[in-house]
């Protein structure tokens, strides 16, 4: 492999929103930076099974419930 082309790998400390922390290893920031995260698995809704709802304003959704309104499924 070429030298120097590949980015730096080293140890970081990521915290939840939780609060809980855990070390990894990354090529984002420098070795021992903190990375804060504003969004993880146990607050995203997509894996806590949260209720969404759809802002549609005559787009896509609007056109697709319109055309397949009639098939009673």
């Amino acid at each position: 492999m070429k030298d120097s082309i590949h980015p730096d790998y080293h140890t970081i400390k990521v915290v939840m929103t939780d609060g809980t922390e855990y070390q990894t290893k990354s090529t984002w920031g420098a070795a021992g930076d903190t990375m804060n995260l504003d969004i993880d698995p146990t607050t995203h809704p997509a894996w806590t099974g949260g209720t969404q709802t759809l802002l549609d304003r005559g787009g896509r959704l609007s056109k697709f419930k319109k055309r397949y309104e009639g098939l009673g499924i």
